[in-house]
């Protein structure tokens, strides 16, 4: 039973990786036609929508049952995973390039690695946090990442990434005890909601009213690919770690700089490749980590 859940999660955070590749490269393209701030509030409350409808057909019973405790980190989820990291990372991509966000964004295990020690004391082995760095090593290879100039937008991204990995934190306990549709429609229904509270108050959400059918097109495209990425993600989290997760997606770097290789007729290069290996073997030394923690708790739940 354990190792099935597991296998799970790992097939399940994989899908999460291949998705992200794709969207981070699309949402370039999104991004850059409309505001930035309202692009991520079409999205979110699509997605948001989407999953009420789910949570009300599969998990009426589980809301009505939550505690107050509970309720307080959905919101708080929201606010710190569905609302500020989006309002700053698609301003962010809207500046620079996808492929420096796309490594900024998942070289978000390391964050994983650092705030699980600081909130949960969480030591790693050292096959992991060689792991990591050679996940890192890997990313920076195959993008062939040099002294580039680090610009405003990478800040804002970077920013992003610092929300996002709290968040996992805290959502990663809180899916011991809830199912993933509830803690991930926590995440985008109130991060929604939060959203256009700004564009409210920021006198932006009436340029909805401007946008155009291509315009729509793209939030309609890259809000299937944030839903798939929320499913997968956080259905998958809940069976393994937070670091062996964000490491997996870590794979999404790549797709995304092979996307904007062939977008821009650029060849494949023998560095390219021997940084996909790098991340490739890099994963499989994380994931060969013995997680009695998580062992435990899937036993529980399963008695």
């Amino acid at each position: 039973m354990i190792k099935s859940l597991l296998k799970n999660g790992y097939l399940l955070v994989l899908m999460t990786a291949l998705i992200s590749g794709f969207s981070i490269f699309l949402n370039k393209f999104g991004v850059t036609m409309t505001n930035p701030y309202l692009f991520a509030g079409l999205k979110n409350v699509v997605v948001g929508v989407f999953l009420l409808g789910f949570i009300l057909l599969y998990d009426k019973k589980v809301i009505v049952s939550l505690q107050k405790k509970q309720w307080l980190l959905l919101i708080l989820i929201g606010l710190i995973g569905g609302a500020i990291p989006f309002l700053l990372f698609f301003k962010g991509l809207s500046i620079t390039l996808a492929v420096k966000a796309g490594l900024l964004h998942k070289s978000i295990f390391i964050l994983i690695a650092a705030f699980s020690y600081f909130f949960y004391r969480t030591r790693l082995p050292k096959i992991v946090i060689i792991g990591l760095l050679g996940l890192l090593a890997g990313n920076v290879i195959y993008l062939n990442v040099r002294a580039i100039s680090f610009n405003w937008g990478d800040l804002l991204v970077l920013e992003a990434v610092i929300f996002w990995a709290i968040e996992i934190i805290f959502a990663k306990k809180l899916l011991i005890e809830l199912p993933a549709r509830v803690v991930a429609g926590g995440r985008m229904i109130f991060g929604s909601i939060f959203i256009w509270i700004f564009l409210l108050l920021t006198n932006q959400a009436s340029l909805v009213l401007n946008m155009t059918l291509a315009q729509f097109s793209w939030v309609g495209i890259t809000a299937v690919l944030l839903f798939g990425y929320v499913i997968t993600f956080y259905s998958g989290l809940k069976y393994i770690t937070a670091v062996e997760a964000t490491s997996i997606v870590a794979l999404g770097a790549p797709i995304t700089g092979l996307l904007s290789l062939l977008w821009f007729g650029q060849a494949i290069t023998f560095s390219s490749w021997l940084g996909l290996v790098l991340i490739g073997f890099s994963i499989l030394l994380i994931c060969s980590w013995d997680f009695k923690v998580i062992k435990k708790w899937i036993l529980q739940q399963n008695k």
